[in-house]
């Protein structure tokens, strides 16, 4: 079994995108969104991917994660996603020797912007980038499956 650590912040700046080494297009979808175990489709670019998320505790939780064709995510999303789809530009920036996510929110959501690092524990030191401000870890309005 996998598990997710990562810290979530809220963006106070655009400078990730001077800062970026990359991005995607995400297309993404809930088929449940009960907190003991969320089920997510997500469509990044020409890839697409079935999660499973386990229940929060604190910035850790199980997660599974296996692709899928593109073509099925579509119909699943067509014809199994509860609530709104999400549509977001993913920016990737390595800053303090780690990978950050940086999510712009489109549609609905639009002028959100989440930045996300991934932790190999939950005890590990981050070092902040310019563009994060405030810390939303476990601030259950800025999960994806609650937007």
């Amino acid at each position: 079994m996998a598990k997710e650590i990562e810290r979530k912040y809220l963006v106070v700046s655009d400078s990730y995108r001077r800062m970026a080494c990359g991005s995607r297009k995400i297309l993404q979808a809930y088929l449940n969104r009960d907190p003991r175990a969320t089920v997510r489709v997500r469509i990044a670019d020409d890839r697409a991917y079935l999660t499973v998320k386990g229940r929060n505790e604190g910035a850790v939780r199980d997660e599974w994660e296996y692709e899928i064709p593109v073509e099925d995510s579509l119909h699943m999303i067509e014809r199994c996603a509860s609530g709104t789809v999400i549509e977001k530009t993913r920016w990737l920036v390595d800053f303090g020797g780690r990978r950050w996510e940086i999510d712009e929110f489109g549609g609905l959501r639009s002028g959100l912007v989440v930045a996300e690092v991934e932790l190999p524990s939950a005890e590990a030191e981050v070092e902040l980038p310019p563009f994060v401000g405030e810390e939303v870890t476990g601030d259950e309005r800025y999960y994806n499956s609650s937007l």
